[in-house]
């Protein structure tokens, strides 16, 4: 990615070829009874890995990036499809969601947990709850016992914390 961010673009060729693979498996694992939505997941996932490879930090992990704009994909998929259908096709554990079989992914879910619990609670369960497991602001206000305007202040919150850390690891 960092050669493809230089301008070298058969680096980009590889980086979207490969990225296309893994992306495959990633839909294909959670998306069994909805097969004929996985190529259109890849390419829309690819169309929106370049349109925003301007926002990528090369000082964290490519995998927690590239599957976080996939789980995003597909959940926008899984609501267009509208709830009803999303309850016959459940997502993963939320841990598992960023969870690939080879280490980067590995690396990059650990690192996402890690970084989660550095958090005080309630932030971390209003991230967890509408950024990862994608409910909605009134869903986790009613699971968590908060306010929808406190779930939004400790989801702002949160988020601008992890920014924070991130920014500042080494």
């Amino acid at each position: 990615m960092q050669k493809a961010q230089a301008g070298d673009e058969a680096a980009y060729r590889s980086l979207l070829i490969e990225l296309s693979e893994r992306l495959r498996v990633f839909f294909r694992r959670r998306l069994k009874s909805l097969t004929g939505e996985v190529e259109d997941l890849v390419q829309e996932t690819l169309l929106a890995i370049h349109n925003q490879r301007h926002t990528y930090d090369d000082a964290l992990p490519l995998t927690v990036w590239v599957y976080a704009i996939a789980r995003y994909k597909m959940v926008d998929l899984l609501r267009r499809r509208g709830r009803k259908e999303m309850l016959n096709d459940p997502l993963d554990d939320s841990a598992d969601l960023l969870a690939e079989q080879d280490s980067q992914a590995g690396d990059a879910r650990r690192d996402l947990s890690h970084l989660l619990r550095t958090l005080p609670n309630r932030q971390r369960l209003a991230i967890v709850h509408v950024k990862i497991d994608g409910l909605s602001v009134a869903e986790t206000a009613r699971m968590t016992g908060m306010s929808e305007s406190a779930v939004k202040v400790n989801v702002h919150r949160g988020l601008k914390s992890l920014a924070k850390k991130v920014r500042e690891s080494p």
